[in-house]
């Protein structure tokens, strides 16, 4: 009789283990990735490339974190992805099953590229922006050849650097004859540059009527009048057009509403901040908005795209492209946490 309560006993203890095993997790679910797999791969000529497969049980898509802010969805898991900065980078996969779960793996990768950060400003020091990086248009100047409604000032009430960015603010007031200020600071003169990459992180003003840009000029507009020299709008929205995001190439034949365009929709182009960056080589011009490219334009020496430009940022009102303006519209501010630009 003892021997069979032992029996009895140990069937017990093994029974309440295997349900406590099944409680803290140890049953797997069927409906969740598993065996999360990720090979990188950098390439080896210094391109910054990293070619990603990942491989998982009961996965349908990949979400990518490559480590420095940019993301890319896959339903493949095979993905290239080229680093601008040579780095040691933290990447994180997300597996998605097709009932929703998901399961997260992280992996390291070290990266060789050959690009170099050659001019930034990262808006760190609060007050005006650094006169030695940015100086101004001012006025209203026959509305900029747009029909603009602005009348740009310097003034800290239209532009100040705080809380790590900089913030060019659009205003509903009466002040030198027009109805609203606002401010644009351009490079000119302090920094220009022929070919690499641009990034912006900005976020965007909202209501009908505004019209916010980053965009490059020819440095030589003033011996070789626009269009002529050049004009690279690496972004443009309009309130009129909300999320809508524009990237446009201005030049000889190709002026006012026959730019060369392409646009990409932006969910939360005013709530969030956004990377919109330009890549510019001899051969050709790239368009992206968080590192997704959208835009690609041939270039050749049959355009003026081929020699030093420098950067404008601005918020404009109303005019040809901003369009009518909202009554209710008093203000609206762009916000733009750095510029950098890579050779």
């Amino acid at each position: 009789m003892r021997r069979i309560s032992t029996y009895i006993l140990i069937a017990l203890v093994a029974l309440i283990a295997a349900c406590n095993k099944e409680n803290d997790g140890g049953k797997v679910d069927p409906n969740k990735p598993s065996n999360v797999q990720i090979k990188a791969t950098p390439s080896t000529d210094n391109s910054g490339d990293v070619t990603f497969a990942v491989t998982a049980t009961n996965a349908v898509s990949y979400e990518f974190d490559f480590g420095n802010g940019i993301y890319q969805s896959s339903e493949t898991g095979q993905v290239t992805y080229k680093y601008p900065v040579a780095g040691t980078y933290t990447v994180k996969v997300t597996a998605k099953s097709a009932a929703g779960k998901v399961t997260t793996q992280t992996s390291s990768v070290t990266v060789a590229a050959s690009e170099t950060l050659v001019w930034a400003d990262e808006f760190d020091k609060a007050g005006a922006p650094d006169p030695g990086k940015w100086g101004y248009d001012l006025g209203n100047n026959n509305g900029w050849g747009n029909n603009e409604l602005e009348y740009y000032t310097n003034r800290p009430e239209n532009v100040i650097v705080a809380d790590g960015k900089l913030k060019i603010m659009l205003k509903k007031e009466a002040y030198m004859g027009y109805t609203f200020t606002s401010a644009r600071l351009l490079s000119k003169g302090k920094f220009n540059f022929k070919y690499g990459r641009v990034e912006f992180k900005a976020k965007l003003p909202s209501g009908g009527g505004t019209w916010p840009a980053l965009w490059a000029l020819g440095s030589n507009v003033d011996t070789t009048p626009w269009p002529a020299c050049g004009e690279i709008d690496i972004m443009e929205h309009v309130g009129n057009q909300q999320n809508k995001i524009f990237s446009t190439l201005h030049y000889p034949g190709h002026y006012g509403g026959g730019g060369v365009s392409q646009t990409v929709m932006n969910p939360t182009a005013s709530t969030d901040f956004h990377v919109y960056s330009l890549e510019w080589t001899k051969t050709e011009l790239k368009f992206a908005v968080d590192g997704k490219v959208y835009h690609t334009f041939a270039n050749s020496a049959d355009t003026p795209f081929n020699a030093d430009f420098f950067l404008i940022m601005n918020v404009a009102m109303g005019g040809n492209f901003g369009g009518a303006v909202d009554p209710a519209v008093t203000g609206g501010t762009m916000e733009v946490e750095y510029v950098r630009v890579y050779r």
